[in-house]
């Protein structure tokens, strides 16, 4: 099969085609030909370097994919509700970027009706993390307001969509008027560029000195302390990423004087079980309003795979909105 490999870690040019032998699904996995693959910001940093495979995991770039299935035991098939040929998506701890991939069975799931295989390679990755940590680990309920750090990201837009689905406020930040002209076409309620305002001053302003429940945040650093300001009582802070660095100086008093929770995830690492519950969840909550329309992929732009350098530049430019696939036909 075909696949993209690393030369070595650095810029978008050690990207190359190569082959390499086609995977062999085993117990409770299942073998996916690949149509499509999502690009996302955990690619570029595996490939300048910074972020090691897990232990068994592919050395393939690539989290989430879309195809059909190729290989699997029937027994184990059926009983997911799949059979050879069906369209899937999945999330993976790596491989995606290949003309096949193996996925665990239980992070498999079906294509929403009416959806491409490109929308559909859109979804695992971001779907999977945004309901894992806003719904999850930050409680977000239905009447609650929400602060979207990112908001034009691929994690962004469908935390967007999710969040208003599900009966919340949703605020967002982004770097630019377009971008926040974006997010508000999306849903949400108000939008702030960050780099002529000051989120905490205008999340303030718009909760009229309350704050707001929730904060998913990407960034960490020194937005930390803004976001402990930001968080009304009983307030939830859930950490997604670290592009801001890794240390925070925050008000502790505030923690304890507004009994705020400060947490976080990673979910390349997490056993099959917790990504499988996951998949379930958002079969049940989260893929019937994608089939109705009620929320939308939002693809920013294709490359075929042999222009896979480019959509690493495009997404380290961070002048997308939305999604980033790479597609496997004619290559």
């Amino acid at each position: 099969m075909k696949f993209i490999d690393i030369t070595g870690h650095g810029g978008p040019d050690v990207l190359h085609m190569a082959e390499r032998a086609v995977p062999v699904a085993g117990a409770d996995e299942v073998l996916i030909r690949v149509h499509a693959s999502g690009v996302n910001r955990p690619d570029v940093l595996q490939r300048l370097g910074n972020y090691p495979v897990p232990a068994g995991a592919s050395d393939i770039l690539g989290l989430e994919v879309a195809g059909t299935v190729a290989q699997g035991d029937a027994a184990e098939l059926a009983a997911a509700g799949f059979k050879l040929g069906d369209r899937v998506c999945a999330l993976i701890a790596g491989g995606g970027y290949a003309e096949y991939c193996v996925a665990p069975l239980p992070q498999c799931l079906p294509v929403p009706a009416g959806l491409s295989d490109v929308e559909a390679a859109s979804l695992p990755e971001t779907f999977f993390t945004v309901w894992s940590n806003m719904m999850d680990r930050a409680r977000l309920q239905p009447g609650e307001t929400v602060l979207i750090q990112g908001g034009s990201s691929g994690i962004g837009v469908t935390a967007i969509q999710m969040a208003k689905f599900m009966g919340a406020r949703v605020f967002v930040t982004a770097g630019s008027d377009d971008k926040c002209a974006a997010c508000v076409a999306l849903g949400a309620d108000a939008a702030i560029n960050y780099k002529t305002q000051d989120f905490q001053t205008e999340v303030l302003r718009l909760t009229d000195g309350q704050g707001v429940d929730v904060i998913l945040d990407m960034v960490a650093g020194s937005y930390v302390a803004k976001e402990v300001q930001c968080l009304k009582e009983d307030g939830r802070l859930a950490i997604i990423s670290i592009l801001g660095g890794v240390k925070s100086e925050f008000n502790a008093g505030l923690v304890l004087r507004r009994r705020l929770t400060i947490t976080g995830s990673t979910l390349r690492p997490r056993p099959v079980a917790f990504k499988g519950a996951i998949a379930q969840a958002c079969l049940k909550e989260v893929w019937p309003a994608l089939a109705s329309g009620k929320i939308k992929p939002v693809i920013y732009q294709t490359f075929k795979v042999a222009d896979v350098a480019q959509a690493h530049g495009l997404m380290e430019s961070s002048q997308h909105v939305g999604k980033i696939v790479l597609t496997w036909d004619e290559t």
